[in-house]
């Protein structure tokens, strides 16, 4: 008998491709084949390739498809997230084409966009297949880009103008206006116009999936279920397939062991804290320069993975292969030799996180490592950097209480004094015991929420159940996306 497939199609780069493999792996137990729909990055041949030879051999129910790459013209000035969003509407037509040659052969049942696919809603609708969005973050972020298009209407002001004032979204905490991602801060830009329209199409699909478990999240997730986040329009449902993250890595045999891995052996439990800030944060040789001295002045053993960038806040620049000589402090290296660790641009953050010498973790907040931390239980002190990540930060600190901030993160230059108070204050004070035991708890919810049977399991059930009853959602949908002269045009706000 044919297996039944589903199609994923994320959006681009490694940090966007990664969690739909785990996606994929999921729906392959549960008796599916699963083909991932891959596209370059603009203006960056091979993008594709290179991510997907980072991905562990998939399952052989797991196939690859990369469709051709569009040619865009060079726009002078042009953001990198219009320019995306451009190149999403380019590659339409590709998909339509591809899906549609994939019909007679193939029994496709459902198509997962990454949620900055949402221009692809159209394919969906005019080929009459479900659509489901794939959101790598959590509840809380949920609601606050379903409620970006009500904000726009009821808040005249830029965010940019608003300054410290607080930005309410229903579930979620408070957030300063300032905390709001830089592409939306100004309401007359094209990144906000841009993130606004997409925003306001997410509510299109037939279901939207989460990387979160209900029991992290219950502000979030009831003020999604009733619909406060989109008042007067349909919400559509919600499912909680997470914590989704890889497993303990597992380098071949051939690479060996990280070195990073056998020097944490030699150190006494819970005493290090690991430094580390996703796969596109970066910090200037002055930054750099000041954590170093604050890790050396708070006495604490760390290990720290150094990433730099000339133009530290351009996240869609490379980053470079940091020079240790020339960015760390005269001698640092030779002073701390029995106290830390430094290693260049990458390390084993799974297998880090879960050593038993780990005690405390300075994070950017990406929400991939806050799971990441929460399942090994370890604390965090919350330095956010880019997107979504200073609302993580409101989450983490405020609502669950897991992490301390690290003040002046939204500052030209966090001092040495800030960084060696926060690591004393996380590794030595009381207060930093009490937010390593709240840690602990959210730890056993996540394990439960893993296990069979478990939330994770009962919810993607859900979706599956839901999937193959989605043929009635769609005779009750929108038609607003099933003309196919709209899969090149954007829509304005």
């Amino acid at each position: 008998m044919e297996k039944e497939t589903i199609v994923l199609y994320p959006g681009m780069g490694p940090g966007h491709l990664a969690p739909m493999v785990l996606l994929a792996k999921r729906l392959v137990q549960h008796g599916f084949s699963v083909i991932i729909v891959t596209t370059e990055v603009p203006h960056q041949p091979g993008s594709t390739n290179s991510t997907r030879s980072d991905i562990p051999s998939p399952d052989p129910s797991i196939s690859f498809h990369a469709l051709p790459a569009v040619s865009l013209l060079p726009v002078k000035n042009k953001h990198p997230i219009c320019l995306k969003y451009d190149t999403i509407r380019e590659y339409n037509p590709k998909l339509l084409e591809f899906l549609s040659s994939l019909s007679a052969a193939v029994k496709i049942i459902a198509i997962v966009l990454d949620f900055f696919q949402t221009d692809a809603i159209s394919i969906a609708r005019v080929l009459e297949i479900p659509v489901y969005l794939f959101m790598t973050s959590g509840a809380s972020i949920l609601a606050v880009w379903l409620h970006l298009p009500v904000l726009h209407h009821i808040i005249e002001k830029s965010f940019k103008d608003m300054a410290d004032e607080p930005v309410h979204v229903p579930g979620v905490p408070p957030i300063l206006a300032s905390d709001m991602p830089v592409s939306v801060h100004d309401r007359k830009s094209e990144t906000y116009q841009g993130r606004v329209r997409n925003y306001r199409q997410m509510i299109e699909a037939d279901g939207i999936i989460i990387n979160t478990f209900e029991a992290l999240e219950p502000r979030a997730m009831a003020a999604l279920k009733d619909g406060r986040c989109v008042p007067d329009r349909r919400m559509p449902p919600v499912y909680c397939i997470g914590p989704l993250i890889a497993g303990i890595d597992k380098q071949k045999e051939s690479q060996g062991r990280h070195e990073c891995l056998a020097w944490l052996d030699s150190q006494p439990k819970r005493s290090v804290v690991y430094l580390c800030f996703g796969s596109a944060g970066a910090f200037s040789p002055e930054q750099i320069k000041e954590i170093a001295v604050g890790l050396q002045s708070s006495g604490h053993r760390f290990l720290w993975v150094v990433c730099s960038r000339d133009d530290a806040k351009n996240i869609f620049k490379p980053r470079s292969e940091p020079d240790l000589n020339s960015l760390l402090p005269d001698g640092f290296l030779t002073r701390t030799k029995e106290q830390g660790m430094v290693v260049k641009s990458w390390a084993p953050q799974i297998e880090v996180l879960n050593h038993e010498s780990i005690g405390g973790f300075v994070s950017h907040c990406g929400w991939n490592s806050a799971l990441e931390a929460m399942l090994a239980g370890v604390p965090m002190i919350c330095w956010p950097l880019y997107a979504e990540q200073a609302i993580n930060k409101v989450l983490l600190v405020e609502e669950m209480k897991v992490g301390v901030l690290m003040e002046g993160y939204d500052k030209e230059l966090v001092h040495a004094e800030e960084i060696e108070a926060k690591v004393r204050y996380l590794m030595e004070s009381e207060d930093g015991r009490t937010v390593r035991e709240r840690m602990a708890a959210f730890r056993e919810k996540a394990v439960k929420a893993l296990v069979q049977g478990g939330s994770l399991d009962e919810e993607l059930r859900s979706f599956l159940k839901d999937i193959r009853n989605a043929k009635k959602m769609i005779a009750t949908a929108s038609t607003e996306f099933t003309d196919l002269h709209i899969l090149h045009q954007p829509c304005k706000v």
